[in-house]
C-alpha cells in the first residue's frame, strides 16, 4: 500500500512553525539576485527586524 503526506502530517500545516523572527524580505531576495547564491545565515541577519 502507497504512503502519502497525511500518513506523515502530524496536523495540517505543510511547513515548519515560525521561529518568530521576521526579515526585510524584498531586499533579501534582491541581495540573492545581486550575489546569484543564498544569502549565509551572517549575511541574512542584518536584514533581520529588530
Amino acid at each position: 500500500m502507497e504512503k502519502d503526506i497525511l500518513d506523515y502530517a502530524k496536523d495540517g500545516r505543510l511547513t515548519e512553525s515560525s521561529d518568530g523572527k521576521r526579515y526585510e524580505w524584498r531586499k533579501m531576495i534582491d541581495e540573492v539576485k545581486a550575489l546569484g547564491r543564498p544569502l549565509m545565515d551572517e549575511e541574512a541577519e542584518q536584514y533581520r527586524v529588530k
